[in-house]
C-alpha cells in the first residue's frame, strides 16, 4: 500500500522535470518547454521509507517519456548525479527527488516486481480527516521469471535505454516506451489511456 498525503508541493514534480529533462542526452525536451503528466503509478518500498513512482510525461506534442522517481526525506549518499531537485512538502517537509535509476531501493523493488509478476501498489490518499483509495491511471505488471533478486548497483549507463548494472543482473529502463512485450522476456509493462496493448517499460537481463 502506497500512503500518500493531500498536500502542496513546491516546486511541483513537473516544474522540477521541466528544468531537469532538457539537460539529458536522451531527452527530446527543449529548455523552456512545459512538461505535462500523462500517467503515473506507485510501488511500495518494503521498509516504508522511500516513495517510488513510475511517471510518464510529455513535453508539448513530443513522445511519452518514462521518468521513474524516488522521494526521500534526506539526501542519498553518493547519488548527487541522479538528483532531480528538492521540494517542500506541506506535510512531510523537505523531500529529495531522484532519478530512480540511481536509487538502490528502486532497483531492488523493480527487480522483485518483474521476477514475481507483481503490479503497482494500491494508493491511499490521506487528508482532511479522510482516506481515499485512488485508482492509478497507469497499470503496471511484471511478467514473472526465474531469476535471482538483483544485487547492488555497480554502474548506471544513461541513455534512451538506461541500464542499471547490478551484481546479479541488469535492469533496462526504456525512456521512450513504444514496443509490446515479446514472449519469454522478463519485463515490466505499462498500460495507460492512449495505449491498447501494454508496452514494455523495463527489462531484466542476466
Amino acid at each position: 500500500m502506497a500512503l500518500l498525503h493531500k498536500a502542496e508541493i513546491r516546486p511541483s514534480k513537473l516544474e522540477l522535470l521541466s528544468g531537469w529533462l532538457p539537460t539529458l542526452s536522451w531527452s527530446s525536451v527543449s529548455s523552456g518547454t512545459e512538461v505535462s503528466r500523462v500517467a503515473a503509478a506507485r510501488f511500495d518500498d518494503p521498509a516504508g521509507a522511500v516513495g517510488i513512482e513510475i511517471l510518464l510525461v510529455r513535453a508539448g506534442d513530443g513522445p511519452v517519456l518514462q521518468v521513474p522517481l524516488t522521494y526521500r526525506g534526506a539526501p542519498l549518499a553518493g547519488a548527487e548525479r541522479f538528483l532531480v531537485g528538492t521540494t517542500e512538502h506541506s506535510v512531510l517537509g523537505p523531500r529529495w527527488v531522484y532519478d530512480a535509476c540511481g536509487d538502490p531501493v528502486f532497483a531492488s523493488v523493480l527487480g522483485d516486481v518483474i521476477r514475481t509478476g507483481a503490479g503497482q501498489a494500491a494508493e491511499e490518499v490521506h487528508g482532511d480527516g479522510r482516506v481515499v483509495v485512488r485508482q492509478p491511471n497507469l497499470v503496471l505488471l511484471g511478467s514473472g521469471c526465474d531469476a535471482p533478486p538483483v544485487g547492488e548497483i555497480r554502474q548506471v549507463s544513461d541513455g534512451e535505454v538506461t541500464r542499471i548494472g547490478t551484481t546479479a543482473g541488469t535492469l533496462e529502463i526504456l525512456r521512450t516506451p513504444s514496443s509490446p512485450a515479446v514472449a519469454g522476456e522478463a519485463v515490466l509493462t505499462g498500460k495507460w489511456a492512449d495505449v491498447e496493448t501494454p508496452l514494455v517499460l523495463a527489462r531484466l537481463t542476466s
